[in-house]
């Protein structure tokens, strides 16, 4: 459960983000800002997690890319399940 709400709340995060640039959204300008802001750092993050932890992230089932990409998007979420199954 708690990863479906987390992969959810960081859907929301870069929905916002990304709905900001294409749109005026209803929020005010600097809470877009910092939305902006939490989505560039996660998604740095993730980045980050793909580099150090790309054996568990190799693990996923599918195609690699996918599981690069998920991995940008949802970070430890979606690979950590993986690890510990593999254990």
């Amino acid at each position: 459960m708690f990863t479906l709400s987390g992969k959810l709340l960081l859907l929301a995060v870069y929905g916002v983000a990304a709905g900001s640039y294409l749109t005026a959204l209803p929020l005010a300008p600097d809470a877009v800002h910092w939305v902006r802001i939490v989505a560039a750092v996660l998604l740095g993050v993730h980045v980050l997690e793909v580099l150090i932890c790309f054996r568990q992230v190799a693990l996923h089932k599918g195609p690699l890319f996918d599981s690069v990409l998920l991995t940008l998007l949802f970070g430890v979420l979606h690979w950590k399940p993986m690890a510990d199954a593999a254990r």
